[in-house]
């Protein structure tokens, strides 16, 4: 954490406070330095140890078009899980090869916008191979599967994505039929996935996924004759969140994955494979910052500060019972000296930042600084009630620059008609 002598939050080379009054709160900031520094670190662990090596950025985390122009600047490639993803992708600047399609429950408008759209598609069901098949020529579409290994982790339950109760992937026991009907129907395979979680700062999980995911690879090269082009171990790569809790170490982490990924493609006979990951999370996610403001000190059952966003704006604490770090942007260097409930300002009971979290003595008037909002929070926004979601800004050193407009109160009607039936006469 930067302090400068006022002792404010720095953001970059910015007073957080100075953001604040500048460009109103709630207001998310993104430290454009920090992503290029996460994904570089991860990006140079991995291909020092393994030259062919992909990051395929995880953009559900954030899809921020500037995120995602720093993304493509730095030679990432984009995991897209809907065709507004991959629409956003192309106009960012990727080139369709660069994105791989990984839907869930897809409808066949958006399959026909993935082949238009010259992605690879990542098949998640045997519904979804043969439904893609009557819709394109199978011999013009790359695909892969994503398949479920039975191996799952995750920061909470809702982020569990490998494992006998997860909705995605193939079965493990149909990854064979799939891999057969597919070739058979003539479409162009190039590789295996699978992903088995989120938030995931131990290293076992994805051990097991690797060695479970070759071995998978290993008998449909046998029993169907594929040659595996990359195999994709999806991402998780979790991030601290409390101020004691360690840092993934992602030196030991690519280490160790790589060792079992070049064992194992040796034991089965896989060959020199790409090795895909997907990170988000890890690259964006203490990258940004939600400023908000006090506006009422209230004390009744419980002592409250309350602010003006609400989890319409940061949804995590309230979905997941996530813990995010708060820091008094206005008062950094004092220490905390109560505690107190942070609590938003939507009409409902849950919408609650933090519990008897221990801050300097606020007052109404103080900028709050929610950390590590970077991923899957402003991508989980919404108006709920009512409310229009908020600005972003993206800093680079002291150089500040607009890259989401905050929306009003007249957004809120956008794309809502009125009957004409209704617009005739008044109440009855």
């Amino acid at each position: 954490m930067k302090i400068n002598e006022k002792g404010h939050l720095v953001i970059g080379e910015v007073d957080a406070v100075e953001l604040a009054e500048k460009y109103d709160t709630p207001l998310y900031v993104i430290d454009e330095n920090k992503i290029r520094e996460n994904y570089r670190r991860i990006y140079n662990a991995f291909k020092k140890r393994y030259d062919k090596f992909k990051i395929l950025y995880a953009c559900k985390a954030n899809t921020n078009i500037a995120i995602m122009k720093i993304l493509n600047d730095e030679g990432s490639g984009i995991d897209a899980v809907s065709p507004g993803e991959i629409y956003i992708a192309l106009v960012a600047g990727f080139k369709p090869e660069e994105i791989l399609f990984t839907g869930n429950n897809v409808r066949n408008d958006e399959l026909e916008f993935a082949v238009e759209s010259g992605v690879m598609i990542n098949i998640d069901s045997i519904s979804q191979l043969k439904r893609l098949s009557k819709l394109c020529n199978p011999e013009e579409v790359e695909i892969s599967f994503r398949i479920n290994p039975l191996v799952g982790a995750g920061h909470h339950e809702h982020c569990i994505t490998g494992g006998e109760m997860s909705k995605f992937g193939i079965a493990e026991k149909d990854a064979v039929k799939a891999y057969s009907m597919a070739k058979n129907l003539g479409f162009k395979i190039k590789g295996i996935h699978c992903h088995i979680g989120s938030g995931i700062l131990d290293p076992s999980p994805f051990l097991m996924a690797v060695d479970a995911l070759t071995k998978i690879a290993e008998r449909v090269s046998k029993e169907v004759g594929i040659e595996f082009e990359f195999i994709d171990i999806g991402g998780g790569f979790g991030i601290p969140y409390k101020p004691e809790e360690p840092e993934l170490n992602i030196e030991n982490l690519a280490k160790k994955i790589i060792e079992v990924f070049k064992e194992r493609c040796d034991e089965y006979n896989l060959g020199n494979p790409w090795l895909y990951i997907e990170p988000g999370r890890y690259i964006v996610g203490n990258a940004a910052c939600l400023l908000t403001r006090v506006n009422t000190i209230k004390k009744s059952y419980r002592k409250f500060a309350g602010v003006d966003a609400g989890f319409n704006t940061l949804i995590r604490p309230a979905m997941y019972g996530s813990y995010h770090h708060i820091i008094v942007a206005n008062k950094a260097n004092e220490e905390p000296c109560e505690k107190i409930d942070i609590a938003g300002n939507l009409c409902e009971s849950g919408d609650i930042f933090a519990r008897d979290r221990e801050l300097p003595k606020l007052e109404e008037g103080d900028i709050l600084a929610i950390m590590d909002a970077g991923a899957y929070c402003f991508s989980m926004s919404s108006q709920y009630n009512s409310r229009p979601r908020p600005a972003e800004v993206l800093v680079k050193d002291d150089k500040v620059s607009i890259i989401r407009e905050r929306e009003s109160i007249i957004d809120l009607l956008d794309k809502q008609v009125i009957p004409a039936r209704l617009l005739k006469g008044g109440k009855k």
